[in-house]
């Protein structure tokens, strides 16, 4: 068993040191070809406080964006609820449920719901184009069934299982991806985290439905038949997420915590995101981190909305101590430019 964990860990340090150098330019040539985007929107408070740099040593529930093998860490039972505003002024919400149980002695089953709104939508056609016949609004849900086990007090690993729906009225589309995770914990203090997590792996979506269809008259044929169009198949936005992190364990009142990681997108720019997390005794916790990638310092080259810098803070409180059960507040701001950022807030409770 000693030599399967061995063999773990090499394969680990090994993509970590070689993969960055081989992945660094990213793919910008297919930005914009891959669908289903809403899959790299981190709905969680805690993790995006400081970039989602907690890739190492992300733990709970909120592991199932950042890294699903921090599942692991789940002392007993995890309740979350978190909305957003994203891209504030634009009338987007993300709405997110999560529940994890600990399953045995070292596994740990997660459920999340993630469901994203878009508000009312005018319909407009061709004779009406202003509208005023009704409104229509997008659905967007995304349910993740994950399972994570420690496999030894170093070694952490699990997979997640996403169903994927985007749908108006009278078009849709569905399809399912993968997420897989390892977490590596050493140092005297177990303070050291090494992580690395392959995130929306699936086959291609397709949008069906009537709103595809059509109904025109053919030449030499006075009715009407209906003609269904093709939708062109798209891919998922797959990533490769790696990370580091160490804790200053000054005392049992304050510790703080230095993260890294590097994001390599197979549709978009790669990132180097590089946060810090302080925390006094569990009861309070202030995040910041930063995300950079190429061009987003200027606002002709940038290719996203976020800019960047993110903050974040979580009060938390014992219920009982006894039983380890605490309930936290937690909220998360990033910058973004256009709109007045992403703002998200998340109410929590483990027992």
């Amino acid at each position: 068993m000693k030599n399967i964990y061995k063999s773990i860990i090499a394969v680990l340090l090994t993509v970590v040191l070689v993969l960055p150098l081989t992945t660094l330019a990213g793919n910008k040539d297919r930005s914009g070809q891959a669908g289903a985007s809403e899959l790299l929107i981190n709905p969680w408070a805690r993790s995006s406080g400081w970039g989602g740099v907690n890739v190492a040593n992300s733990f709970g529930l909120e592991s199932l964006y950042t890294n699903v093998a921090g599942l692991a860490f789940t002392k007993k039972t995890e309740l979350i609820f978190s909305h957003t505003e994203w891209l504030k002024g634009s009338q987007i919400g993300i709405n997110n449920f999560g529940f994890g149980q600990k399953v045995g002695e070292s596994g740990v089953l997660g459920v999340t719901v993630m469901s994203m709104s878009f508000g009312d939508i005018p319909i407009t056609t061709v004779d009406l184009p202003e509208g005023g016949i009704g409104t229509f609004s997008p659905t967007y849900m995304n349910i993740n069934v994950a399972y994570a086990k420690a496999f030894s007090n170093a070694i952490y690993g699990g997979f997640n299982l996403k169903l994927i729906s985007e749908s108006i009225s009278d078009v849709g589309a569905q399809g399912i991806a993968i997420d897989a995770g390892i977490q590596y914990v050493t140092g005297e203090r177990e303070n050291i985290h090494f992580g690395i997590s392959l995130k929306n792996v699936g086959p291609t979506m397709k949008f069906k439905g009537d709103g595809l269809s059509i109904r025109s008259f053919l030449p030499g044929q006075e009715s009407q038949f209906t003609v269904e169009q093709r939708s062109a198949e798209f891919e998922l936005p797959s990533q490769l997420n790696i990370g580091g992190s160490y804790a200053f364990l000054f005392n049992e009142i304050h510790t703080l915590t230095l993260a890294g990681a590097f994001v390599s997108n197979a549709f978009n720019n790669d990132q180097f995101i590089f946060g810090a997390e302080y925390n006094l005794k569990d009861y309070l916790m202030l995040r910041g981190g930063y995300t950079y990638e190429n061009g987003i310092t200027s606002s002709t080259d940038r290719t996203t909305a976020l800019t960047g810098p993110s903050a974040g803070v979580t009060i938390q409180y014992p219920l009982n101590k006894e039983k380890n059960s605490l309930f936290s507040i937690d909220y998360s701001y990033r910058a973004t430019d256009p709109f007045k950022g992403c703002h998200t807030m998340a109410v929590r409770l483990s027992f």
